[in-house]
């Protein structure tokens, strides 16, 4: 999406002064003035202030929920507000990449992303359709037509390049180069493209139209590990003002300089909290600044009580003997409780869902062996005389390119697809948990509380209270699974997931629905798994905390490298 402001680009509230200058003395470029969201009868925020400023790369973090991607689409101009200012910079132009990017059914690839570009992306079109009438064997049959068709393709060329169009074709196949699109794709319709594919149109889109402001929606998700680095170029050389929401907190750590976190207030509600710095410097912070919220809380208490103490005593002493002085004294005492400035209790642990794979059997010494084993489709060559060992108790991440073979490795290694040479072969003991990206595993026209009772005998009470402990909502409970969010649908395979009892877990991308605080709970459950973990993902943070070795799957051979991402990344040279 793109939008360009005005002199007075106000969404709600009247006419406000343009936006001027931070803090720092850089310009601020938009400004959100006691803004307030309602949707769906819920209040995603109440009175929220914030200011960006030009050349900020921002951070904006938060649990699911609590109206990260709304404050963007509030940004962006496609949701109101319904309370509350969103003033701009004169001449502001802004880009916007949604969560799930399609483009229209159809166009190519290339088209999509030129139809950023304006009238030119028109002409274009144009200019596609006339090119298939040249080829009409009809047309070329026929001299008049044939004429009339050509005199048509030279006033359309002529028209795009007085246009700026070969300009913007230019700029197109630079930027698609830049992200590492694969050229093969660029005549691809939309929707036979993947998600990570889908998604680099979308990124290219918001560039081509040389924004000021760019906001981007969890611009990760479906991208592999080298094309997340590109992003992080991209994010990093942008001259204006960036604003990410992402679960990725190694992307976070190396594009931001400025997080901005939605927390929770009793007496305000959802509050924006500013952070300078990047994801790391942010936890640090948050958590030293928690410590001394706690320790004047504590102090502030004492000194309640001790002032408390000294009311009642007056007025005791004042029911004794009547005193007017007593009387007074204990007055003045309250109007000092009465006009502190009071310090909230902080949240110094917000509740997280609970998580917790317990084996029911140990399994044997060796989990998963595979032996020279092939597999192919068509002329596109997944492995190569692939052999590997994977031991019971270890922690195995799989990395490599979208589209080399990551997801099949995982369905050969469980059954799901045959080899077509050499075999698979897994301990006599070993029984295998599978979390899908897809939520395959799940049936989506059951309820949670349906898929929970299939995976272990359990009475329905039991079932909710499990995915309560999973954060999922009472009335969500009951809902045909198919209704959840993306997030929500996590939640549930994981619990499933966790009934299960296997000792050994097979994993496919399973952090990227969840927010961070709930990617933590499940690095933290997978470290203290009995049991060997096979996991595909992207999560750099994850790939670093929990595995042991990482196989990489590229080009029909699988290298296999010791320790977690960042001595993979090393041993690979991509640092």
């Amino acid at each position: 999406m793109r939008w360009r402001g005005s002199d007075w680009a106000v969404v709600l509230g009247g006419i406000v002064p343009p936006c001027g200058f931070g803090e720092n003395g850089c310009v601020i470029v938009a400004d959100l003035s006691a803004v307030s969201r309602i949707h769906g009868g819920r209040t995603i925020f109440r009175g929220l202030a914030w200011s960006l400023q030009d050349g900020e790369k921002i951070g904006l973090v938060g649990p699911s929920g609590w109206g990260k991607s709304t404050l963007l689409r509030v940004l962006a101009g496609i949701d109101v507000p319904d309370a509350g200012a969103v003033t701009f910079r004169r001449g502001l132009q802004v880009a916007y990449l949604p969560q799930e990017f399609a483009g229209q059914s159809g166009r190519t690839a290339f088209n999509e992303l030129l139809a950023a570009g304006g009238d030119p992306a028109a002409i274009e079109a144009d200019l596609t359709a006339v090119e298939r009438k040249m080829a009409d064997p009809g047309v070329l049959a026929d001299p008049d037509a044939f004429d009339r068709v050509l005199h048509e393709h030279a006033d359309l060329l002529e028209r795009f390049e007085r246009s700026g169009g070969g300009a913007i074709r230019n700029r197109a196949e630079a930027l698609l180069r830049s992200l590492g699109f694969d050229e093969d794709a660029w005549e691809r319709p939309m929707e036979l493209l993947s998600g990570g594919q889908r998604k680099l149109i979308g990124i290219a889109r918001c560039l081509l139209s040389e924004p000021d402001l760019l906001l981007l929606d969890e611009p990760d998700n479906h991208l592999d590990l080298d094309r997340k680095a590109m992003l992080e170029q991209v994010i990093r050389g942008f001259d204006g003002c960036v604003v990410v929401v992402s679960h990725d907190r190694y992307l976070l750590d190396e594009t931001v300089n400025v997080i901005c976190e939605l927390d929770y207030s009793r007496e305000a509600g959802v509050v924006l909290k500013r952070w300078e710095g990047n994801y790391t410097s942010y936890v640090t912070q948050r958590e030293l600044a928690l410590l001394r919220q706690q320790q004047d809380f504590v102090a502030q208490q004492k000194e309640i009580q001790r002032l408390e103490a000294a009311v009642a005593r007056f007025k005791l002493w004042a029911s004794i003997v009547i005193d007017e002085r007593h009387i007074k004294q204990a007055r003045n005492k309250q109007r000092q409780i009465d006009s502190m400035d009071k310090v909230e209790r902080p949240v110094l642990e917000r509740r997280k869902m609970s998580l917790n794979f317990r084996p029911a059997n140990r399994g044997g010494a060796k989990a998963i062996e595979l032996r020279h084993l092939e597999k192919s489709f068509g002329d596109k060559v997944i492995l190569i005389d692939t052999n590997a060992t994977i031991m019971n108790g270890e922690r195995v991440g799989i990395v490599g390119p979208n589209g080399a073979g990551k997801s099949v490795l995982l369905k050969l290694i469980l059954g799901q697809l045959p080899a077509d040479a050499g075999e698979v072969w897994t301990g006599p003991s070993i029984s295998m948990g599978y979390y899908s990206q897809e939520h395959e595993t799940l049936n989506f026209n059951q309820t949670p509380v349906e898929a929970l009772r299939e995976a272990k005998p359990m009475y329905e009470g039991e079932a909710v209270a499990q995915l309560q402990r999973f954060l999922l909502p009472y009335d969500a409970t009951s809902q045909r699974i198919a209704t959840l969010s993306g997030g929500e649908k996590s939640r549930v395979q994981l619990a499933r997931l966790m009934q299960l009892g296997a000792n050994c877990l097979v994993l496919d991308e399973p952090t990227n629905n969840l927010d961070i605080a709930a990617a933590e709970v499940l690095e933290e459950a997978l470290e203290k798994f009995q049991g060997a973990v096979v996991v595909v993902s992207h999560d750099r943070y994850l790939l670093d905390r929990l595995v042991d070795r990482v196989f990489e799957v590229r080009d029909g051979e699988m290298r296999v490298f010791e320790g977690g991402y960042s001595d993979y990344a090393r041993a690979s040279g991509r640092v």
